[in-house]
């Protein structure tokens, strides 16, 4: 007999907003905005207090404040975040026997044969009072049979709740529950189904699956599935990151080619840096384009394993001009580099010269002895430079 799924998605309530509440309790009960600026920013977090007005996570920051004008606007602090994020995951890596992280705040455990010493739900309890004493940081769980109900239990939960969905309690709990609750349920998939009278999960849990794989193909499969609660995904194990990215949000929207080309050189000879100091290779090369309406667009392409520039820069290049609809000015650029493993980058340099290989060694022991971009390409330095030596000091 296959022995009960015991699965505990767990979510830090308002992640950035509740750090923020350590450090300033005067914001505490009153409506906060995490994001960029008043003008051009967008969203990052927000609180319930803000939520009750209709602001949401990714809406313009300006859309946002009309909507609650009272709002306290905060920039935020990356540093403060991760530092918190790793501050949880390190209780729960030394508590718990499989979980993995989903992001900075949300989090899957497996207590999957752990009922044979202990009650699962009492001591996902005992792990969340844990988490709230030693962080001061608001937290909710939902535990279940699988990810899919755990997440939305933990939804339902919320704020600073918990919620046991029992075996054999899926489908009743499931099915007065919006569509739209369903995790990663797009809007134009909800309005189709609207369309034809499906609202509740419930109405989904009755629909023929040969209807629903007519009119949505393979993915009307898995919507009937996640309707009835059958969910067998597995709880991958926490892992080193498998990307690294990073991105520019200009003050005025840009339409220069020259300008964007500089400002990917430089995020790109900074990721590269990053990479071999951490002794990784990237195999996938990304960019993403916001315009000024905050349509956002990615272009991506496989690569042979590397990190260098003399490879990477070329390729962003190329990425741009794929991507970039040229009459439309940008208002954020982007690049990633994902599919990281690792291993050293010289292994991929066996066409250059010992000239490039030492010019890298050499400019990543200063970039880390001084910080990153202590020295870079011309290229990668600000609008204006007119210098034509192949590096300088920036």
């Amino acid at each position: 007999m296959e022995a009960k799924r015991y699965i505990v998605h767990i979510d830090l309530d308002s992640f950035f907003v509740s750090v923020e509440r350590k450090f300033h309790p005067e914001l505490i009960g009153k409506p906060v905005i995490i994001g960029g600026s008043a003008e051009r920013g967008v969203v990052a977090s927000c609180s319930y207090e803000a939520r009750a007005f209709g602001v949401h996570s990714a809406m313009p920051t300006k859309q946002a404040l009309k909507l609650c004008p009272h709002a306290i606007l905060i920039r935020g602090s990356h540093g403060r975040y991760g530092e918190a994020s790793r501050e949880v995951t390190q209780i729960i890596h030394d508590t718990v026997p499989l979980y993995q992280k989903t992001s900075v705040d949300e989090f899957y455990i497996d207590y999957t044969g752990m009922d044979r010493f202990f009650d699962c739900y009492q001591e996902a309890t005992k792990l969340r009072q844990k988490i709230i004493k030693e962080t001061g940081l608001p937290i909710s769980f939902g535990m279940a049979s699988g990810k899919t109900i755990a997440k939305m239990a933990t939804n339902q939960a919320k704020p600073n709740g918990q919620m046991f969905v029992k075996h054999g309690d899926e489908l009743k709990f499931l099915a007065p529950l919006n569509i739209g609750k369903i995790p990663g349920l797009g809007e134009s998939t909800r309005n189709k189904l609207y369309q034809y009278g499906i609202e509740k999960i419930g109405d989904l849990q009755r629909t023929n699956i040969r209807f629903l794989e007519t009119v949505f193909g393979k993915y009307g499969h898995s919507l009937w599935e996640k309707a009835n609660g059958i969910d067998h995904s597995e709880i991958v194990p926490h892992s080193d990151r498998k990307s690294i990215s990073t991105e520019h949000t200009f003050h005025t929207n840009v339409s220069d080619h020259r300008t964007l080309e500089t400002i990917l050189v430089s995020m790109t000879e900074e990721l590269s840096s990053k990479l071999r100091r951490e002794n990784k290779l990237s195999s996938c090369l990304a960019i993403k384009l916001r315009y000024g309406n905050f349509e956002t667009h990615t272009q991506q392409q496989k690569i042979a394993l590397t990190a260098a520039e003399h490879i990477l820069i070329p390729g962003v290049k190329n990425l741009l001009k794929m991507a970039w609809d040229r009459h439309r000015p940008i208002r954020l650029i982007g690049v990633r580099l994902s599919d990281l493993c690792t291993g050293s980058y010289q292994i991929n340099l066996f066409e250059d010269n010992e000239e490039r290989i030492k010019l890298y060694q050499a400019m990543d022991q200063i970039n880390f002895k001084f910080g990153d971009k202590t020295i870079c390409r011309a290229a990668g330095m600000e609008i204006g430079t007119r210098n034509f030596n192949p590096f300088m000091r920036g």
